[in-house]
């Protein structure tokens, strides 16, 4: 459970870093920023997984650089349902989902164990 806890914080936390680094990325607060974790992990689970299972023949074709559009396409549907999370366009969402998976990256090599 804490472990969890702290994966969410970190989310929320990226995406503040994201907003700060990506123009046309907004997020007004931290409790923006964690509700937009929830959804956007949400998404990821539910409707990102149906689009990347359909999608894995382009996904291989493309060595990989199509997930960033499923990705992006979530970070857009997460800002249209949470208020206080604004992304203005594809470009802003592409970007902030490559920055995103690279912070991912990140976190994920200093929290193994």
């Amino acid at each position: 459970m804490f472990r969890m806890l702290v994966h969410w914080v970190l989310a929320a936390i990226s995406l503040m870093l994201v907003a700060r680094i990506v123009p046309g990325f907004f997020i007004t607060g931290i409790q923006s920023a964690m509700i937009a974790a929830v959804v956007i992990g949400f998404l990821n689970a539910t409707l990102g997984f149906v689009l990347k299972v359909i999608t894995f023949p382009l996904a291989i074709l493309t060595f990989g650089l199509f997930l960033l559009f499923i990705n992006a396409g979530m970070i857009l549907l997460a800002s249209s349902i949470v208020g206080g999370f604004y992304v203005y366009g594809w470009t802003p969402a592409l970007w902030g989902a490559g920055v995103l998976a690279v912070l991912s990256m990140i976190i994920r090599a200093f929290s193994k164990e």
